[in-house]
């Protein structure tokens, strides 16, 4: 394994899952837009394996052998894509660090502006997809539903339609770094240490190669991760919840009282079952849904308090 003292101006994070078409491409594409860059400031490319099961290890390693600059961080298993851009950010060195996708949907030319802007003062330049190419309407909806909710639940001001294409400076880096929660959503955590940000347009591309490794189920857990980890309003309409419930348990209660003082008997008397059993069931759903939302937050702080490391590296190499 090759070391080198001087750390580069540059370093591009790309954490990689069963991408084993796409490395060679996309290698291929980082290193000629960095080559084009004013100045040809020194770069690194890390490229983290995410405990792949196809053939992408020895594309990169075909990737480090034929090229400079290029490293391949190695992880013990499948850690999942925020762990894994994770230790890429950390291993990463570098006076900025781009942090992108390996399906090549977010084009590295766009590395060109980010870099212009982030000489121009920002610490933060982040990609906004203005349109995104080879993805279902359901897709694009659920999307737009989600960075559009994220953002009304948060007291982080999350930019909507953006992904983890971005470039950081280094003071960004360093406070991501001292940020070791586990259920990490990068994009908010971002969002959330501040300096100056800016966004920039673009078109995303299609998939190159491969498939999608965020399915519906992902997705979802993706967005909860995203929405525990900034908010607890979820906690707070619990709460909202049981009192309306008993609000109305109670105004029920009091209706039926006020029947039996004056003999009478309420509307459905003779069918007392029914509104019994959508009392019961009404109830017991607000409590189950209750539950669920403390046991997510619950469960969150049961990961952290184990302490655990965030991801394992088996092994690191250089380009020669």
């Amino acid at each position: 394994m090759s070391t080198q003292s001087d750390q580069p101006a540059l370093g591009v994070v790309v954490p990689l899952y069963n991408e084993e078409g796409n490395v060679a491409p996309l290698v291929e594409r980082i290193v000629a837009i960095m080559e084009r860059l004013d100045g040809r400031p020194s770069y690194e490319i890390v490229l983290v394996n995410d405990g792949s099961t196809d053939g992408t290890r020895e594309a990169i390693r075909r990737e480090l052998a034929a090229r400079p600059n290029v490293v391949l961080v190695d992880l013990s298993r499948n850690f999942g894509h925020q762990l894994a851009a994770t230790a890429g950010i950390e291993i990463a060195r570098g006076e900025a660090l781009v942090l992108m996708d390996g399906d090549l949907q977010d084009p590295p030319e766009l590395i060109a502006e980010f870099v212009a802007r982030w000489r121009s003062g920002y610490d933060v330049v982040y990609a906004v997809r203005r349109s995104r190419k080879g993805e279902s309407a359901f897709k694009l909806w659920t999307a737009q539903v989600f960075y559009r909710l994220i953002k009304r639940l948060t007291k982080v001001a999350i930019p909507v339609d953006t992904g983890d294409f971005r470039l950081m400076s280094r003071r960004v880096v360093e406070a991501l770094r001292r940020s070791p929660e586990r259920h990490r959503f990068l994009r908010g955590m971002v969002s959330w240490v501040g300096f100056n940000q800016i966004g920039i347009t673009y078109d995303r591309d299609e998939r190159l190669s491969g498939t999608t490794k965020y399915p519906l189920p992902k997705m979802i857990r993706f967005a909860i991760d995203g929405i525990t980890s900034f908010s607890d309003i979820p906690l707070r309409f619990a709460s909202y919840l049981g009192f309306i419930t008993s609000g109305v348990a109670l105004l029920y209660a009091l209706i039926v009282i006020g029947y039996k003082l004056l003999s009478l008997h309420p509307p459905g008397y003779t069918k007392g079952w029914a509104s019994t059993i959508v009392a019961v069931l009404f109830l017991g759903g607000v409590q189950l849904v209750s539950l669920g939302i403390l046991g997510e937050y619950i469960g969150r702080i049961y990961d952290e308090v184990k302490g655990r490391p965030l991801y394992l590296v088996r092994d690191i190499e250089r380009s020669r």
